[in-house]
């Protein structure tokens, strides 16, 4: 039985997390936090997409973003390597923090920051080039042209997303040519080739087969080591599966935040409990 003191270490443990996930404690810890947003509101020109969004991503950790659609999560994703910069009509007020440094507020290079936060789309978009001049892509576009620089990164990051073994005798092959699921892993073995800091994950297997889904799953396990994590997902299955954190939003707000354990097991929101009980969605 836990004595009284130690219930209230547990406790100020609980609400010290709290704290650090929703930025209640105006703090960005160097080396804990990768990502730190502070008070966002996101617009299409006069719709508020997103209405005081405060959060913070710890290193080396996966964090799912739940909700309806239409709900900000796609837009709030996109912040982190500003994406939403070309749609017509968007502003956003408030501080988008990588590394202690805003995003929207200092001179960023956009190809650097687009290099550190990679993108993983919704539905697997390879180019109309080789297996290999697609993982290589990235690194091109950077200046790198030693042939076994490229060859050693490219097998490398094939191997990361466990694909090296059904290509590596066929690296010539248009990647268009490969089925879904191995398009999507050429995608994310062309944003690993880069060496990314964060990767940034938008429905990344709602068009896939079941055996896909499992193999990228089980990818974004092995990949929350090295990289921070932020995926969209629609999957309220795969959320709990693959995160250590969970956020739901609705019609534009943070509704709530937390260990993916406590969001699914224990919500303090009834709206939360509505969603993740299938009563709405």
């Amino acid at each position: 039985m836990l004595h009284t003191t130690e219930v209230m270490d547990i406790q100020k443990e609980t609400d010290q997390e709290i704290n650090v996930l929703s930025g209640l404690d105006g703090k960005n810890a160097s080396g804990i936090f990768k990502i730190v947003t502070r008070n966002v509101n996101a617009y299409y020109g006069d719709l508020l997409a997103l209405n005081n969004v405060s959060m913070n991503f710890p290193v080396n950790s996966v964090t799912a973003f739940i909700g309806p659609s239409g709900c900000g999560k796609s837009t709030f994703l996109r912040l982190f390597n500003r994406m939403n910069d070309y749609i017509d009509g968007f502003r956003m007020e408030g501080e988008v923090l990588l590394d202690n440094v805003d995003i929207y507020k200092e001179k960023i290079n956009i190809e650097q920051l687009r290099k550190d936060v990679g993108m993983v789309f919704q539905k697997p978009n390879p180019f109309p080039k080789s297996i290999f001049e697609n993982v290589a892509y990235g690194l091109r576009i950077q200046g790198e042209n030693n042939r076994t620089f490229l060859q050693d990164r490219v097998e490398h990051s094939l191997k990361r997303v466990a694909l090296w073994d059904e290509v590596k005798d066929d690296l010539k092959k248009n990647a268009l040519a490969l089925s879904g699921g191995q398009q999507q892993r050429v995608c994310i073995a062309r944003t690993l080739a880069v060496e990314p800091k964060v990767i940034l994950m938008d429905e990344p297997t709602s068009s896939l087969d079941p055996i896909s889904i499992s193999r990228i799953e089980s990818l974004i396990f092995e990949l929350r080591e090295e990289y921070t994590i932020v995926i969209v997902t629609h999957n309220l299955q795969q959320a709990g599966r693959v995160s250590d954190y969970t956020a739901f939003f609705y019609l534009g707000e943070l509704i709530e935040q937390g260990r993916t354990h406590d969001i699914f097991t224990n919500p303090k929101h009834k709206r939360t409990e509505n969603y993740i009980t299938g009563r709405f969605g």
